[in-house]
């Protein structure tokens, strides 16, 4: 499979490596220094491309990909006001495309913990819910987009919780989601329920970038060929 890379950061490297070691070809890599070979032209060869770039330039790369009728891999987060637009455009190009906050395969089952576990514990007001997200000084967006997707899975579960905000809350109908940046930390996400009794809390804590750039190199593989829109729930069969 040809794969080009918009954005070649240290995901990028690492999605690389992944690529490589699966057999497949990195035909091209976009980056700040050579954003005049992003072209429909050095785009005509590529199955997939994998797009890890930052929340100001991920809206404007995804459209010129879908318009290349290029099927589009994405990891970018902190830009998704303007998902529902690119669906749209998507659909309209016939195009191809999957996104994930985060496309660890550990996480995306941890995904499905948070899910069920938001869901016993909503009958039981009793326990105050907090979120805790730890990630490298590098991390240009707050709470992480994993964090958000945890978030929002709990408030679709949780009818007390209104909405989350990025700071501690005493407001009953707030989930409050903490953010710190430490290096050289590549992920820990917590959703802890206390109470005066006792507490429960799920962690998932990533080792390094390897788990996200193989579940990105996985969600290629099965976009490519395909048409629609797509998540890491239809690449894991979750």
């Amino acid at each position: 499979m040809n794969i080009a890379l918009i954005g070649y950061g240290k995901m990028g490297k690492a999605i690389e490596q992944i690529a490589l070691s699966r057999g497949h070809q990195i035909v091209l890599t976009i980056d700040l220094g050579n954003m005049d070979a992003f072209t429909a032209e050095n785009l005509a060869r590529v199955d997939v491309a994998i797009e890890f770039t930052s929340p100001h330039s991920t809206f404007d790369n995804l459209k010129r990909l879908l318009s290349f009728h290029v099927p589009v891999v994405c990891g970018s987060t902190g830009w998704l006001d303007k998902y529902e637009a690119i669906e749209e455009y998507c659909l309209q190009e016939q195009g191809s495309f999957l996104y994930a906050s985060n496309f660890s395969v550990g996480v995306n089952i941890f995904f499905e913990v948070n899910k069920r576990l938001a869901e016993l514990m909503a009958p039981h007001p009793e326990y105050a819910i907090r979120m805790e997200e730890i990630h490298h000084t590098q991390k240009k967006d707050a709470p992480s987009g994993t964090a958000v997707s945890l978030a929002e899975q709990i408030l679709q579960r949780y009818p007390a919780k209104k909405q989350w905000v990025n700071h501690a809350s005493d407001k009953a109908e707030e989930l409050a989601i903490i953010s710190e940046r430490i290096d050289p930390a590549p992920g820990t996400h917590k959703v802890l329920y206390s109470s005066a009794i006792d507490d429960i809390e799920i962690i998932h804590t990533a080792h390094s970038r390897t788990g996200f750039a193989t579940g990105a190199v996985l969600a290629a593989e099965f976009l490519a060929g395909k048409k629609g829109i797509y998540t890491m729930k239809d690449v894991l069969g979750l």
